[in-house]
């Protein structure tokens, strides 16, 4: 699958990865402040953004979704930066294919399982009638019955787009989420370890990386350091200076190719 990307700067290729619902506009920031020195790629994963629909929906295709961009765009010593899902993508890709990456770095997601099957957010879009409905303030209304935070469901509802006869319609194969959502919710798929540099930024305000996951992470990813920022689940978001300038700076330190 050809995934769409945005890309700019030059140097050392970063590549960056979205979570669920989310797409390449989410890491827009951080990569623009950092290609300065990197030439960055923003992804948008299957079923995402401007990228193809598919019903299939699971680490292993976006594995070989991933392996087949590195390999076209023809990518030497590249980095992986991957928040939630992004982060679990990135983290089977270190697995299965470690001689495609220089670094990886995991944003706010543990290698182990979480329940998914009462995950609100994607009740929250289920509950829209898209067909009928007329306005993004419909839209809104209806998702705030399961998602009560403004900016949460305002980064959900960029899912929308008018359709040129009217009405909305989804960018995102909700659909295939859908039905595919508990293989979204599992540890790593691929065995191994990744022997290399690696970074997992966590929000201290968050409940996805907890003090008892070091352990796990650890085993898996034996070099990985870990930062703590002021922050929930949503650390480039939410503090976009203090995210770069930490990866910034442990991209620096933690070595350059072939060291």
């Amino acid at each position: 699958m050809e995934l769409y990307f945005r890309e700019v700067g030059e140097g050392q290729p970063l590549v960056f990865l979205h979570g669920i619902f989310g797409s390449s506009d989410n890491w827009l920031t951080s990569a623009r402040n950092l290609s300065d020195e990197y030439r960055t790629f923003a992804l948008d994963l299957r079923n995402h953004g401007h990228s193809p629909h598919d019903a299939a929906f699971d680490y292993p295709a976006m594995v070989d979704d991933l392996l087949t961009f590195i390999r076209e765009k023809e990518l030497r010593d590249a980095v992986l930066v991957g928040h939630s899902m992004g982060g679990k993508v990135a983290m089977n890709f270190a697995l299965a294919h470690p001689d495609q990456l220089q670094k990886l770095v995991v944003v706010d997601i543990a290698p182990k399982g979480y329940n998914m099957s009462t995950y609100v957010e994607l009740q929250g879009l289920q509950a829209i009638d898209i067909d009928a409905v007329k306005s993004r303030g419909e839209a809104d209304e209806a998702l705030a019955a399961f998602v009560p935070e403004a900016a949460v469901r305002q980064f959900l509802l960029k899912n929308l787009k008018r359709k040129p006869d009217g009405g909305f319609e989804w960018k995102l194969n909700l659909d295939a989420i859908a039905a595919n959502i508990e293989h979204i919710g599992v540890g790593p798929v691929f065995e191994g370890s990744f022997e290399k540099p690696t970074l997992l930024v966590r929000g201290s305000r968050s409940r996805y990386v907890k003090d008892d996951d070091v352990g796990l992470i650890k085993k898996i990813f034996p070099k990985a350091e870990i930062a703590t920022l002021d922050a929930g689940h949503w650390v480039p978001a939410e503090k976009p200076d203090e995210f770069v300038e930490t990866l910034r700076e442990w991209l620096g330190r933690s070595g350059t190719a072939g060291s």
